[in-house]
């Protein structure tokens, strides 16, 4: 190299040799290239087309039927060139094309070699005894992909080499029966693949077979609801229509409570080999029957055996009797004590007591006094005017237009719009936000929430809100130990009473219930100290009010916080074991 081109080297680098032009390779490269191409010409990606690369065995034999034929068109292996069937399937199908051409198109290219190699090689003669060499002869291939699930069949066909027999209708149809394809084969493309020009190197959907459809599982529709949203809505004007909360879903005898859907039998398809594909048959549902209904004759309708009130209770449904009374619970009715659902027209008048196993609904006014323990939910539509001694509890929630000098229980939530002076034990919510939305004196215990817009007043009168704990639970505990002490002064008063018939019979009843009343005692403090080691009670329980004043006094267990000055939009709840007011 001379002195001036190591300098022109060195300045402005060397060029590289050029290499030799591989025309195969080349052919390749542009016929995968074309491939590629040809959906982004279009301007519309196919996701079902299978992409190669230029070094495939496909390509490669591509080039050899290009080059003796002058003009091929590319190939195209898409498995849904129209984009109608399942997406899911396609994409898992692809990779299993892949191999199947990779593997298919070796074995050609590898059965074309041999051939070549075949007549190339042997004994050599001499020049008067060689004859000429046999030309190499392949007839087309008509090549078949089947989907995982034999539902669908395609076919490539790889053109013939040599003197080979190029595709015909005869050929295509004697090697799908080879491989029994005969289930759902489409004849018009069978037809026009023998003259068609772009049969080769292309892939075609030549065969469907049937979808198996399994068949529905029975179904059960619904008269009535499951769930009852025992949730009262609070209007523009702040108000609450108690009367439209209908705990009571009235049923007539005989009337439709339920219907069952009958379940489908399943369809049985068909696979592209003529292979029946079983389906499954849908799955019946029982009819959720409970006390007081009955099945139809058909066996699809669920109805009432009796009227009443229709329940679900988690498994079935069931109808408790309703108790209707049109005026007030006074001398007329006297005390109730019913196992379905009451519903009362009127008020509850002082000194009376109703018990129910469901639900009561109460038109008018629980009065000073009186007694009401309801199994389920309890609506007092106009409100509890109590004198101290007025006890109310349920075993759900509890809904009042206002409470007023009463002890109210609920295992549930308290809906109101006012509480004045009242002792409330609850085990969920209390809510206040309604109406007046004030709570006046007495003591609230609520275990999670309570939710109010006043608290106190303005006079400071002392109003008791206990948050956290066991509510209900420590209610229960009260009582029996009210109960005991009553026992226990009835006993004392008999032991000092002269002996006699009356008195040893009365004196053994007293000292039997106050065994009971020990041993409800001693298991209700158990149980309190079991819960009690799995539940933090300080922890738990806040208080929502807009307006809390001075004397109010808010409590977590042994945590007491008295209010000194007024508070508003205020938050208080247990903080890192301190009382905060946010």
């Amino acid at each position: 190299m001379s002195l001036k081109e190591k300098i022109t080297n060195i300045l402005f680098g060397s060029k590289p040799e050029a290499e030799p032009i591989d025309e195969a390779g080349t052919e390749r490269e542009a016929a995968a290239a074309e491939t590629a191409a040809e959906p982004a010409m279009g301007g519309i990606i196919d996701p079902a087309r299978l992409e190669l690369p230029p070094e495939h065995p496909l390509l490669r034999l591509y080039d050899l039927r290009r080059r003796k034929s002058g003009f091929l068109p590319a190939p195209r292996l898409s498995l849904d060139e129209d984009g109608v069937l399942p997406q899911e399937m396609v994409q898992r199908e692809l990779g299993r094309l892949r191999s199947s051409m990779t593997s298919v198109c070796s074995a050609r290219l590898k059965q074309i070699k041999d051939s070549e190699k075949q007549n190339r090689s042997g004994k050599k003669k001499p020049e008067q005894e060689q004859e000429p060499d046999a030309p190499l002869t392949l007839d087309a291939l008509p090549y078949f992909f089947l989907s995982a699930d034999k539902l669908y069949a395609w076919v490539i066909v790889f053109p013939p080499v040599g003197t080979g027999q190029e595709l015909n209708r005869e050929l295509l149809l004697r090697t799908m029966l080879s491989q029994d394809i005969s289930y759902g084969v489409d004849e018009r493309l069978v037809d026009r693949l023998s003259h068609d020009e772009e049969r080769y190197f292309h892939l075609f959907l030549i065969a469907r077979g049937k979808p198996a459809f399994d068949g529905e599982n029975g179904n059960i529709v619904d008269y009535f609801p499951r769930v009852i949203d025992r949730v009262l809505e609070v209007d523009e004007y702040g108000q609450v229509d108690y009367t439209n909360l209908n705990l009571i879903r009235n049923v007539k005898l005989g009337q439709e409570i339920c219907r069952l859907i009958q379940p489908t039998e399943g369809d049985p398809g068909r696979t592209v080999l003529d292979q029946e594909i079983p389906a499954k048959s849908g799955k019946s549902v029982p009819l959720p029957k409970g006390r007081n209904t009955e099945i139809s004759e058909d066996g699809l309708t669920l109805v009432a055996s009796m009227a009443g009130h229709v329940e679900f209770t988690g498994r079935s449904f069931q109808v408790k009797p309703v108790l209707d009374i049109a005026g007030n619970v006074d001398f007329a009715t006297g005390d109730i004590n019913f196992l379905g659902d009451i519903n009362i027209e009127g008020d509850v008048l002082s000194g009376f007591t109703i018990r129910a196993m469901g639900n009561i609904h109460v038109g008018g006014v629980v009065e000073a006094g009186s007694t009401v323990e309801a199994g389920g939910d309890l609506v007092v539509v106009r409100g509890i005017l109590g004198d101290g001694t007025t006890v109310v509890r349920s075993h759900r929630s509890v809904f009042s237009k206002y409470i007023e000098n009463a002890t109210i229980y609920a295992r549930e939530n308290l809906q109101t719009d006012c509480i004045i002076n009242g002792s409330i034990y609850c085990d969920g919510e209390v809510l206040v936000r309604s109406g007046r939305g004030c709570i006046m004196g007495g003591r609230i215990w609520a275990a999670k929430m309570v939710n109010v817009q006043t608290v106190g007043s303005q006079s400071e009168v002392r109003t008791s809100i206990a948050l956290g704990g066991l509510p209900c639970t420590n209610f229960e505990r009260e009582i029996i130990l009210k109960e005991l002490k009553e026992l226990e002064m009835e006993l004392e008063k008999l032991e000092c009473q002269l002996d006699s018939p009356t008195k040893s019979s009365i004196l053994a009843k007293t000292r039997m219930k106050l065994s009971v009343a020990e041993l409800k005692l001693k298991q209700l403090e158990e149980d309190l100290a079991n819960i009690k080691l799995t539940m933090k009670e300080t922890e738990s329980g806040r208080l929502e009010c807009s307006i809390a004043y001075p004397g109010t006094e808010i409590s977590f267990g042994d945590e007491v916080l008295r209010l000194r000055q007024e508070a508003r939009q205020c938050v208080v709840k247990m903080v890192c074991g301190e009382i905060v007011v946010m």
